[in-house]
Protein backbone atom coordinates (compact mmCIF):
# COMPACT_ATOMS: atom_id res chain seq x y z
CA UNK A 1 0.00 0.00 0.00
CA UNK A 2 1.03 3.81 -0.76
CA UNK A 3 0.10 4.52 2.95
CA UNK A 4 2.43 1.92 4.24
CA UNK A 5 5.55 3.65 2.29
CA UNK A 6 8.30 4.97 3.88
CA UNK A 7 9.88 7.85 2.71
CA UNK A 8 13.25 6.10 1.57
CA UNK A 9 10.60 3.82 -0.27
CA UNK A 10 9.51 6.86 -1.85
CA UNK A 11 12.22 8.26 -3.04
CA UNK A 12 13.71 4.73 -4.60
CA UNK A 13 10.56 5.14 -6.70
CA UNK A 14 12.16 7.49 -8.94
CA UNK A 15 15.62 5.72 -9.49
CA UNK A 16 14.20 4.83 -12.39
CA UNK A 17 14.51 7.49 -14.81
CA UNK A 18 11.89 5.90 -16.60
CA UNK A 19 9.09 6.77 -13.79
CA UNK A 20 11.08 10.42 -13.82
CA UNK A 21 9.93 10.86 -17.57
CA UNK A 22 6.56 9.75 -17.00
CA UNK A 23 6.41 12.54 -14.12
CA UNK A 24 7.70 14.99 -16.96
CA UNK A 25 5.05 14.16 -19.62
CA UNK A 26 2.43 14.41 -16.97
CA UNK A 27 3.21 18.06 -15.73
CA UNK A 28 3.99 19.14 -19.62
CA UNK A 29 1.14 17.98 -20.82
CA UNK A 30 -1.25 19.55 -17.77
CA UNK A 31 0.63 22.76 -18.60
CA UNK A 32 -0.40 22.69 -22.27
CA UNK A 33 -3.85 22.72 -21.91
CA UNK A 34 -6.05 24.88 -22.98
CA UNK A 35 -6.20 28.16 -20.26
CA UNK A 36 -10.65 27.94 -20.27
CA UNK A 37 -10.18 24.26 -18.82
CA UNK A 38 -11.29 24.46 -15.42
CA UNK A 39 -9.40 22.02 -13.13
CA UNK A 40 -6.62 19.50 -14.11
CA UNK A 41 -7.55 16.89 -16.65
CA UNK A 42 -6.13 13.84 -16.12
CA UNK A 43 -3.49 12.45 -18.72
CA UNK A 44 -4.79 8.99 -20.50
CA UNK A 45 -2.19 5.71 -20.68
CA UNK A 46 -2.10 6.38 -24.34
CA UNK A 47 -1.64 10.03 -24.05
CA UNK A 48 1.39 8.83 -21.76
CA UNK A 49 2.44 6.54 -23.63
CA UNK A 50 3.41 8.53 -26.91
CA UNK A 51 4.90 11.15 -24.62
CA UNK A 52 7.99 9.02 -23.11
CA UNK A 53 10.36 6.07 -24.64
CA UNK A 54 9.39 3.05 -22.80
CA UNK A 55 9.75 -0.26 -24.78
CA UNK A 56 6.05 -1.15 -24.72
CA UNK A 57 3.40 -1.06 -22.66
CA UNK A 58 3.56 -3.86 -20.57
CA UNK A 59 6.57 -1.65 -19.10
CA UNK A 60 4.26 1.44 -19.01
CA UNK A 61 1.64 -0.55 -16.96
CA UNK A 62 4.58 -1.47 -14.48
CA UNK A 63 5.81 2.01 -14.23
CA UNK A 64 2.46 3.49 -13.61
CA UNK A 65 1.62 0.87 -11.08
CA UNK A 66 4.76 1.62 -8.70
CA UNK A 67 3.76 5.66 -9.16
CA UNK A 68 -0.04 5.78 -8.67
CA UNK A 69 -0.95 6.09 -4.65
CA UNK A 70 2.40 7.83 -4.44
CA UNK A 71 3.31 10.47 -7.02
CA UNK A 72 0.06 10.28 -9.26
CA UNK A 73 -4.01 9.18 -8.65
CA UNK A 74 -5.44 6.87 -11.09
CA UNK A 75 -8.80 8.40 -12.19
CA UNK A 76 -11.81 7.20 -14.77
CA UNK A 77 -9.87 9.05 -18.07
CA UNK A 78 -6.43 8.58 -16.84
CA UNK A 79 -3.38 9.72 -14.43
CA UNK A 80 -3.11 12.97 -12.38
CA UNK A 81 -0.30 13.90 -9.62
CA UNK A 82 -1.09 13.83 -5.94
CA UNK A 83 0.36 16.24 -3.69
CA UNK A 84 3.93 14.80 -3.67
CA UNK A 85 3.31 14.22 -7.35
CA UNK A 86 2.92 18.38 -7.67
CA UNK A 87 5.90 18.80 -5.18
CA UNK A 88 8.63 16.59 -6.63
CA UNK A 89 7.99 17.09 -10.19
CA UNK A 90 7.86 20.77 -9.98
CA UNK A 91 11.11 20.55 -7.92
CA UNK A 92 12.52 18.39 -11.30
CA UNK A 93 11.50 20.46 -13.34
CA UNK A 94 13.08 23.40 -11.80
CA UNK A 95 16.41 21.92 -11.27
CA UNK A 96 16.42 23.27 -8.38
CA UNK A 97 18.83 19.99 -7.31
CA UNK A 98 21.55 21.13 -9.24
CA UNK A 99 24.30 23.77 -7.83
CA UNK A 100 23.60 27.41 -7.84
CA UNK A 101 25.20 29.33 -10.58
CA UNK A 102 28.35 31.11 -9.42
CA UNK A 103 27.44 34.86 -9.19
CA UNK A 104 30.06 38.02 -9.22
CA UNK A 105 29.88 40.27 -6.32
CA UNK A 106 26.30 42.75 -6.43
CA UNK A 107 27.26 46.33 -4.98
CA UNK A 108 23.87 47.43 -2.63
CA UNK A 109 22.78 50.00 -0.66
CA UNK A 110 21.66 49.65 2.93
CA UNK A 111 23.31 49.27 6.28
CA UNK A 112 25.39 47.01 8.29
CA UNK A 113 24.03 46.89 11.72
CA UNK A 114 27.62 46.10 13.23
CA UNK A 115 29.14 48.99 11.89
CA UNK A 116 26.80 51.42 9.97
CA UNK A 117 28.26 51.12 6.69
CA UNK A 118 25.93 51.83 3.90
CA UNK A 119 28.06 50.19 0.68
CA UNK A 120 27.36 46.44 0.50
CA UNK A 121 28.20 43.94 -1.27
CA UNK A 122 25.73 40.75 -2.07
CA UNK A 123 26.40 37.09 -3.10
CA UNK A 124 26.24 33.39 -3.16
CA UNK A 125 27.35 31.45 -0.72
CA UNK A 126 27.08 27.62 -1.45
CA UNK A 127 23.20 27.81 -1.08
CA UNK A 128 22.65 30.99 0.55
CA UNK A 129 22.43 34.85 -0.75
CA UNK A 130 24.61 36.79 1.24
CA UNK A 131 25.40 40.65 1.77
CA UNK A 132 28.21 41.39 3.36
CA UNK A 133 30.23 44.38 5.19
CA UNK A 134 33.27 45.35 2.71
CA UNK A 135 34.09 47.73 6.12
CA UNK A 136 33.67 44.96 9.19
CA UNK A 137 33.36 41.62 6.83
CA UNK A 138 31.02 40.13 8.89
CA UNK A 139 27.69 38.78 6.68
CA UNK A 140 24.81 41.95 7.02
CA UNK A 141 21.95 39.33 6.01
CA UNK A 142 21.77 36.04 4.33
CA UNK A 143 18.53 33.61 2.86
CA UNK A 144 18.45 30.81 0.76
CA UNK A 145 18.10 31.23 -2.50
CA UNK A 146 17.62 28.29 -5.11
CA UNK A 147 19.64 27.09 -7.99
CA UNK A 148 16.05 28.00 -10.52
CA UNK A 149 16.35 31.29 -9.30
CA UNK A 150 19.33 32.04 -9.51
CA UNK A 151 19.71 31.00 -13.24
CA UNK A 152 16.87 32.94 -14.08
CA UNK A 153 18.69 35.98 -12.53
CA UNK A 154 21.74 38.84 -12.09
CA UNK A 155 22.09 41.65 -10.91
CA UNK A 156 19.29 44.37 -9.79
CA UNK A 157 16.54 41.58 -11.01
CA UNK A 158 17.82 38.78 -8.56
CA UNK A 159 18.43 41.13 -5.66
CA UNK A 160 14.77 42.27 -6.35
CA UNK A 161 13.55 38.52 -6.50
CA UNK A 162 14.94 38.16 -3.17
CA UNK A 163 13.62 40.86 -1.70
CA UNK A 164 10.05 39.64 -2.47
CA UNK A 165 10.89 36.08 -1.65
CA UNK A 166 12.20 36.80 1.74
CA UNK A 167 8.84 39.35 2.09
CA UNK A 168 6.10 37.08 0.94
CA UNK A 169 7.74 33.81 3.16
CA UNK A 170 8.60 35.77 6.02
CA UNK A 171 5.23 37.35 5.86
CA UNK A 172 3.61 33.53 6.20
CA UNK A 173 5.68 32.89 9.09
CA UNK A 174 3.95 35.94 10.84
CA UNK A 175 0.71 34.07 10.40
CA UNK A 176 1.90 30.97 11.62
CA UNK A 177 1.94 28.93 8.26
CA UNK A 178 5.12 27.67 6.81
CA UNK A 179 6.30 28.65 3.77
CA UNK A 180 8.28 25.28 3.34
CA UNK A 181 5.51 22.92 4.21
CA UNK A 182 2.32 24.91 5.39
CA UNK A 183 2.80 23.21 8.76
CA UNK A 184 2.39 25.18 12.09
CA UNK A 185 5.49 27.75 12.93
CA UNK A 186 6.03 27.90 16.79
CA UNK A 187 7.89 31.48 17.71
CA UNK A 188 10.26 32.40 20.86
CA UNK A 189 11.01 35.69 21.64
CA UNK A 190 14.73 35.62 22.87
CA UNK A 191 15.98 38.19 25.23
CA UNK A 192 19.12 40.01 22.91
CA UNK A 193 21.32 40.52 26.35
CA UNK A 194 20.65 37.07 27.09
CA UNK A 195 22.09 35.63 24.26
CA UNK A 196 25.83 35.40 22.86
CA UNK A 197 25.18 38.61 20.19
CA UNK A 198 27.68 41.38 19.78
CA UNK A 199 27.34 44.26 21.75
CA UNK A 200 27.18 46.64 19.32
CA UNK A 201 23.90 45.16 17.34
CA UNK A 202 21.00 47.52 18.32
CA UNK A 203 18.39 44.53 18.99
CA UNK A 204 16.86 44.28 22.15
CA UNK A 205 14.31 41.23 21.17
CA UNK A 206 14.98 39.14 18.58
CA UNK A 207 12.53 35.87 17.30
CA UNK A 208 13.02 31.87 16.51
CA UNK A 209 10.44 30.65 14.17
CA UNK A 210 10.57 27.04 13.57
CA UNK A 211 7.80 25.06 11.93
CA UNK A 212 7.11 21.99 14.13
CA UNK A 213 6.64 19.54 11.29
CA UNK A 214 9.75 20.10 8.42
CA UNK A 215 11.67 22.21 11.23
CA UNK A 216 12.48 24.76 8.96
CA UNK A 217 13.74 27.56 10.84
CA UNK A 218 13.60 31.54 10.59
CA UNK A 219 14.95 34.44 13.02
CA UNK A 220 15.13 37.89 13.02
CA UNK A 221 14.63 41.37 15.41
CA UNK A 222 11.19 41.20 17.13
CA UNK A 223 10.77 44.77 15.10
CA UNK A 224 10.92 42.91 12.06
CA UNK A 225 7.94 40.59 13.06
CA UNK A 226 5.83 43.33 13.53
CA UNK A 227 7.43 45.25 10.17
CA UNK A 228 6.02 42.58 7.67
CA UNK A 229 2.34 42.52 9.32
CA UNK A 230 -0.69 44.08 7.61
CA UNK A 231 -0.60 46.78 9.89
CA UNK A 232 2.75 47.90 9.49
CA UNK A 233 3.03 46.80 5.69
CA UNK A 234 -0.38 49.31 5.47
CA UNK A 235 1.23 52.32 7.64
CA UNK A 236 4.18 52.05 5.42
CA UNK A 237 2.13 52.25 2.41
CA UNK A 238 0.75 55.14 2.83
CA UNK A 239 3.96 57.10 4.19
CA UNK A 240 5.53 55.69 -0.07
CA UNK A 241 7.55 52.96 1.77
CA UNK A 242 7.04 49.33 0.23
CA UNK A 243 8.23 46.68 3.20
CA UNK A 244 7.42 43.61 1.31
CA UNK A 245 9.87 44.78 -1.69
CA UNK A 246 12.26 46.35 0.69
CA UNK A 247 15.50 43.75 1.38
CA UNK A 248 16.24 43.06 5.51
CA UNK A 249 19.51 45.23 4.84
CA UNK A 250 18.05 48.17 3.36
CA UNK A 251 15.59 48.03 6.77
CA UNK A 252 19.11 47.95 9.17
CA UNK A 253 19.20 51.56 8.75
CA UNK A 254 15.99 51.79 11.17
CA UNK A 255 17.64 50.00 13.81
CA UNK A 256 20.97 51.79 13.56
CA UNK A 257 19.35 54.85 13.29
CA UNK A 258 16.96 54.22 16.55
CA UNK A 259 13.38 54.78 14.41
CA UNK A 260 12.32 51.06 15.35
CA UNK A 261 12.85 49.76 18.50
CA UNK A 262 11.18 46.69 20.97
CA UNK A 263 10.88 46.37 25.09
CA UNK A 264 9.21 44.16 26.89
CA UNK A 265 6.74 46.17 28.86
CA UNK A 266 4.80 43.65 31.08
CA UNK A 267 5.76 40.05 32.47
CA UNK A 268 2.19 38.63 33.71
CA UNK A 269 1.05 37.90 30.70
CA UNK A 270 4.25 38.75 28.83
CA UNK A 271 3.78 41.88 26.41
CA UNK A 272 6.10 43.48 23.80
CA UNK A 273 5.80 46.76 22.38
CA UNK A 274 7.26 47.63 19.13
CA UNK A 275 7.41 51.51 17.59
CA UNK A 276 8.02 51.59 13.98
CA UNK A 277 8.71 55.25 13.51
CA UNK A 278 8.71 57.49 9.87
CA UNK A 279 8.85 60.89 10.19
CA UNK A 280 6.44 62.69 12.16
CA UNK A 281 4.45 59.36 12.83
CA UNK A 282 4.45 56.28 15.01
CA UNK A 283 3.19 53.21 14.89
CA UNK A 284 2.91 50.82 17.70
CA UNK A 285 2.11 47.64 17.59
CA UNK A 286 1.89 45.47 20.89
CA UNK A 287 2.88 41.49 20.93
CA UNK A 288 2.12 38.53 22.94
CA UNK A 289 4.61 36.05 24.34
CA UNK A 290 4.52 34.20 21.06
CA UNK A 291 5.24 37.35 19.08
CA UNK A 292 1.39 37.90 18.08
CA UNK A 293 -0.31 40.95 17.68
CA UNK A 294 -2.78 42.11 20.20
CA UNK A 295 -3.88 45.85 18.91
CA UNK A 296 -1.75 48.58 17.28
CA UNK A 297 -2.02 52.58 17.51
CA UNK A 298 -1.10 55.16 15.58
CA UNK A 299 0.77 58.51 16.74
CA UNK A 300 1.00 61.53 15.13
CA UNK A 301 3.11 64.40 16.00
CA UNK A 302 3.38 65.91 19.51
CA UNK A 303 1.40 62.74 20.82
CA UNK A 304 4.85 60.65 19.06
CA UNK A 305 6.94 63.09 20.40
CA UNK A 306 5.87 63.44 24.14
CA UNK A 307 6.31 59.21 24.67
Amino acid sequence: MASERTAADMLALLSDESRVDILRAVAVAQSEQAPSNSGVVPLSFSAIYERVEIENTSKLSYHLGELAGTYLRKVEDGYAFTHAGEQIVRFILAENFRRPPDIDGIETEGMCLFCGETQLEAGLDDQYFVVRCPSCDRPVTGYVVTPAQARARSGRALLESLKRKQATEFGLVQEGICPECAGEIRTEVLDANEQSLPGDVPVSYFTIDECETCLRRYSGPLTYSAAFRPPSIAFHWDRGVDILGTGWWELHRYLREGRWSAERIATDPVEYRVELRHEDAMLRVFLDAAARTTRTERVRGRDHESN
